[in-house]
């Protein structure tokens, strides 16, 4: 079978997959561009506000990250209700996704509020005072910013289900040029500290939850969320959304927290590198950017698939989406070794901290071509198909075991420095790769239908 010319009748067509991935792939990249231009911006104010800022955001995108687990393994159980053509329980399920998600954000973002300098000095104890002082003013703004990134989330993936992602984009797009202007206002114009980053991303995400709500809840579209200000939990839809979406979120929340716990011994080698390694994190993501945004689209796709009892479709377009994730992970890291010194240079660091983040860079890019696919796309279609569970524990245990230990093994115990915990990452990759590799033709992911 010609993997690139689709068959007849399939349910995704090229123009069709071409229309779900590329708006995501942009609404990845300008987040990534929002936090690159950030990360830029707070340099400017010195390394101790870049090291402070970096160490929130690090936080802060576990519960982004968990947020957007949870959404897109609650939108698994509308995609197949709508590939199963039950439109009415894809809706309600969308709906008590929503008020899930709100009503948890509000709990967390409270939590954050009161325990923050107790989250910082768990996490981040052996910091600088000067780091210190610039991540708890960053924190405690941030933190309001909880609830509208959880709506956003929901109401994002509701609309990639029904292969609507251009409009998530858009939303961004105008979202995101607003930060950028707001935050270059408040540092260059204003000059303040870190609230000129803080301040204006809570408004930019509060603008896009409201604009995302007020799409959803429009009565012409299909998977439209019920409007209303009470709500009363349907309990066994609910637990069908949270069977899927609870254990990807407890995954991805995890997986940020264990990076935090990682980034807990890079803070004790010191600010160089802890600034090293932020930028390198920074522009390393982007190495990975276009699978973050295709995995996004193929869980959507998978789960009509097996809303619609088909597996033979939903191989292949595991197939075809691991290949042109490989392909645009080659193009984009050619790209961004060639201009990593023009990068480099934008970011004013001394010429040790540069060396460090160079390598960091070079060799993050290498692994994302190499492994990085069977890494995270294959899970992608395990989640679609309902199979999360299974995901979840196999990532908390490979990462506990390589990412965590050999982290501090390496980093630490063997002397290697900031590097080893990029070591111990790789690995992780390798182990978790294998054993994907090993549930994928085992076709036991085919048994978890939700619906």
């Amino acid at each position: 079978m010609n993997i690139f010319k689709t068959p007849e009748g399939y349910l995704y067509s090229n123009k069709a997959l071409l229309a779900l991935f590329i708006p995501l792939l942009i609404e990845y990249a300008l987040e990534f561009c929002v936090g690159l231009a950030d990360s830029i911006m707070v340099a400017s104010l010195g390394e101790a506000a870049i090291s402070g800022v970096s160490l929130v955001d690090f936080l802060i995108q576990l519960l982004i990250f968990s947020f957007s687990a949870l959404a897109t393994g609650g939108a698994v159980v509308a995609g197949q209700y709508l590939g199963d053509k039950q439109i009415q329980k894809a809706q309600n399920s969308a709906t008590q996704l929503i008020w899930f998600s709100t009503i948890l954000s509000i709990i967390l973002m409270i939590i954050v509020i009161i325990l923050r300098q107790f989250i910082i000095g768990v996490l981040f104890g052996q910091i600088e005072a000067d780091v210190w002082w610039n991540a708890d003013i960053y924190l405690y703004i941030v933190a309001l910013s909880i609830p509208f990134l959880a709506i956003y989330n929901v109401g994002a993936a509701i609309f990639r289900t029904t292969n609507n992602a251009a409009l998530p984009m858009q939303i961004l797009l105008v979202c995101d040029v607003l930060n950028i202007i707001g935050n270059a206002f408040c540092i260059y114009y204003l000059g303040w500290n870190v609230q000129g980053v803080a301040i204006p991303t809570v408004i930019s995400r509060m603008l896009a939850a409201i604009l995302i709500l007020y799409f959803a809840i429009d009565e012409d579209y299909k998977l439209h969320i019920t409007r209303t200000f009470k709500h009363k939990f349907d309990q066994d839809m609910l637990r069908k959304v949270l069977h899927v979406g609870i254990p990807y979120g407890i995954e991805n929340g995890l997986f940020q927290l264990g990076r935090i716990l990682v980034l807990s011994l890079v803070s004790t080698f010191g600010t160089m590198a802890i600034a090293a390694n932020s930028v390198g994190y920074a522009i390393g993501i982007f190495s990975v950017l276009p699978g973050f945004a295709i995995n996004l689209g193929l869980t959507a796709v998978i789960s009509n698939c097996v809303g619609a009892n088909d597996y033979k479709q939903a191989r292949y377009y595991n197939k075809k989406c691991l290949i042109i994730v490989i392909i645009s992970h080659i193009i984009i890291n050619l790209i961004i070794f060639a201009l990593l010194p023009i990068i480099l240079n934008i970011y004013n660091l001394s010429a040790q901290t540069a060396v460090m983040t160079t390598e960091m860079v070079i060799w993050h890019g290498i692994f994302a071509i190499i492994i990085w696919p069977l890494s995270f796309t294959l899970p992608a279609t395990f989640r679609g198909a309902g199979d999360s569970k299974s995901v979840m524990y196999i990532s908390l245990a490979v990462m506990f075991t390589c990412r965590i230990l050999l982290s501090y093994i390496i980093a630490d115990w063997m002397g290697v420095g900031v590097f080893g915990t990029w070591i111990a990452m790789f690995i992780d990759w390798y182990v978790r790769a294998g054993i994907y590799i090993y549930r994928y033709f085992s076709n036991k992911w085919t048994e978890y239908r939700v619906v």
